[in-house]
């Protein structure tokens, strides 16, 4: 082994840069192996990134005819790049992402166009030295006013792409306006190419396989409030099990941290809200859906989830440490009835929302017996004979995962209040909710 690594040591840089090139086609093909294998698994968790691809490779090549065809090369030149590059920088995965960047760029476009063409109109009534100094100063203005409004938070959120543009837009047509006299008609050339590539981008992208971002923000809410159910459901068979036994021989877990996600989804869901508002030729959403009202129901998962994370914690503690038997045995059932009952109605909302239905009876049903299992734990909590000749140290834990699940259930009430406004708002469809004898009372 020392005499083959000395042996190596020895040689010289072209024999290493010789063993280096022997060993290169092995490298290059074990990086596209693994390339290979990246693209096959993001194709495999998600089709529609296959098909976003196929659908960008057709915008482009439709706007790449006004460099194959002859007359449009001839009628727009070498303008007809603004709209491959329209393309390429318009075209988003949803269709709400692609309408409000398409729709922004035009307006941007051509009203930054137009105010350039009126501002080099206004300078050049100033001869000489005054019209590059005139020009000067209403560039200033303008690009600084405009700059300015991209920190309002609601301009922001919707139209910070078309004030950039039309920023760009503005400086270069008037400033270009001052040496060029025909800058006028490549500006119109420049729109009517930007136009074209929007309006290709954006019926390519509406017209094959859309991907509409509100249905993605539906199912997101929906997915949330569930996962919230699940753990509910499962908690109280497991903290109790747990609690019984000192460990859990279940090794399917999955539900005790699926909700996780819920705590960081705000961003998320307000960057799919402002462009879920772009669609407003979707079929089952129109241009006025309440898209605000989902983003209080996520508010509401958020904060019911943060309640969630305490419960959560109380598992591993009983892991190590259990809890007297006595006190856990008055409290466990009303503490099971809460979490099953609350994620129920949980789940029952879930589905409602995933089918734009009004469902209220079902989840009216579950709701009030989660709020009958919590006053009387409230009341067993009240009661002094529980604490009597007990050890506060072992018995506060349990007692605080039982003031956690109270707290638990206006929270769900808050949800389901907020989902019936949602569902007002957005004209749901009535279904007729029956409640089945074998649910629990």
């Amino acid at each position: 082994m020392d005499i083959a690594s000395t042996n190596f040591e020895n040689v010289g840089p072209f024999t290493r840069v010789w063993e280096w090139l022997k060993a290169l086609p092995v490298n290059l093909w074990a990086v596209a192996v693994e390339f290979a294998n990246k693209m096959k698994k993001l194709g495999q968790d998600d089709p529609r990134r296959i098909v976003h691809s196929l659908k960008v490779g057709v915008a482009i090549t439709l706007v790449s005819l006004f460099y194959y065809v002859r007359p449009l090369f001839d009628r727009f030149g070498e303008n007809g790049i603004w709209a491959v590059l329209t393309v390429v920088l318009v075209f988003e995965f949803s269709v709400g992402a692609t309408l409000g960047k398409g729709l922004n760029r035009m307006l941007a476009t051509l009203s930054g166009g137009a105010l350039a063409v009126g501002v080099d109109q206004v300078a050049t009534l100033f001869d000489g030295t005054g019209q590059p100094i005139v020009l000067g100063i209403l560039v200033f203005i303008i690009a600084a006013t405009v700059t300015f409004m991209r920190f309002f938070p609601e301009l922001k959120a919707r139209y910070d792409y078309g004030l950039m543009i039309f920023i760009l837009t503005f400086c270069l047509v008037s400033v270009s306006s001052y040496q060029d006299d025909e800058v006028l008609d490549m500006a119109c050339q420049r729109l009517y190419t930007i136009i074209i590539g929007c309006f290709i981008a954006i019926i390519v992208c509406i017209c094959v396989c859309p991907v509409w971002i509100g249905e993605n923000l539906q199912n997101q809410i929906a997915n949330n409030l569930e996962k919230l159910g699940n753990f509910l459901e499962g908690f109280g068979r497991e903290y109790f099990r747990l609690s019984e036994e000192g460990h859990s021989t279940d090794d399917d877990k999955s539900f005790l941290h699926g909700y996780k996600s819920v705590l960081t989804s705000k961003d998320k869901e307000e960057t799919m809200a402002n462009l879920a508002r772009w669609e407003f030729w979707h079929y089952r959403f129109g241009f006025r859906h309440p898209w605000n009202r989902y983003l209080k129901v996520g508010t509401l998962t958020r904060q019911c989830a943060y309640k969630i994370e305490d419960l959560n914690s109380y598992i591993k503690y009983f892991e190590i440490q259990a809890t007297p038997t006595e006190f856990r045995r008055e409290i466990q059932e009303q503490c099971i009835k809460i979490c099953s009952e609350s994620g129920k109605a949980l789940k029952e909302l879930a589905s409602a929302i995933k089918k734009l239905r009004r469902s209220t009876s079902v989840i009216n049903f579950h709701i009030e017996n989660s709020k009958i299992a919590a006053e009387k734990l409230k009341s067993m909590l009240n009661m002094t004979s529980l604490w009597e000749n007990a050890n506060l140290r072992e018995i506060i834990p349990t007692a605080a995962v039982g003031l956690i699940l109270i707290d638990i259930v206006p929270c769900t009430e808050k949800i389901v209040e907020t989902f019936q406004e949602l569902a007002s708002c957005a004209r749901f469809e009535r279904m007729d909710d029956r409640v089945s004898p074998s649910n629990d009372v």
